[in-house]
């Protein structure tokens, strides 16, 4: 997957500011993909150039033009023909595992601090996504068909943080005996 997808994806619901669209990214698709505003708008250009995305220039008084981004028919089939591709196993990159599986090298106290402080930041995010599920899917099951498949990617999320709280619990109760 590459970002250009996930720009796709963010405007096949709908058109979008360069800057709308990073703020929307901080708060949904930013979520499980990351990327910086800077590399949001180098992205956008790329788009364009690629007939994938086009944009209407809004006059704006007292401020510069706003540039209103849109997914174009080539864009919407690039996006199908790669939504429709085999999708594998994403590697792994978590820093906390390779500080655990070298942890003896330093105090047992400290990978146990490690481990709190990781717990407290998924127990957090825990929180902000259900946030999302209350304020945005109260009653998932006469949502649109594109708010469905939303759902199911705050599902992910809510699950994957449960995950990693009770795993963190696991590790700090293993490592204190």
């Amino acid at each position: 997957m590459s970002l250009s997808h996930a720009i796709l994806a963010s405007l096949s619901d709908s058109s979008s500011s360069g800057y709308d669209l990073a703020k929307q990214f901080d708060g949904s698709v930013g979520f499980f993909w990351k990327a910086t505003h800077q590399q949001i708008y180098r992205e956008l250009r790329k788009l364009e150039q690629s007939n994938w995305i086009k944009a209407e220039e809004i006059a704006q008084e007292g401020r510069p033009d706003k540039k209103v981004f849109s997914i174009t028919d080539l864009g919407k089939q690039t996006l199908q023909d790669w939504i429709a591709q085999p999708t594998g196993i994403s590697p792994a990159k978590e820093e906390i595992l390779v500080k655990l599986f070298a942890g003896y090298l330093v105090p047992k106290e400290t990978m146990i601090q490690i481990l709190q402080e990781q717990r407290q930041h998924h127990w957090e995010r825990l929180l902000t996504y259900q946030e999302i599920k209350t304020k945005y899917f109260q009653d998932i099951n006469n949502c649109q068909l594109p708010q469905k498949y939303q759902y199911l990617t705050l599902r992910k999320g809510l699950r994957c943080e449960e995950d990693w709280i009770a795993w963190c619990d696991e590790a700090i109760s293993f490592l204190s005996n």
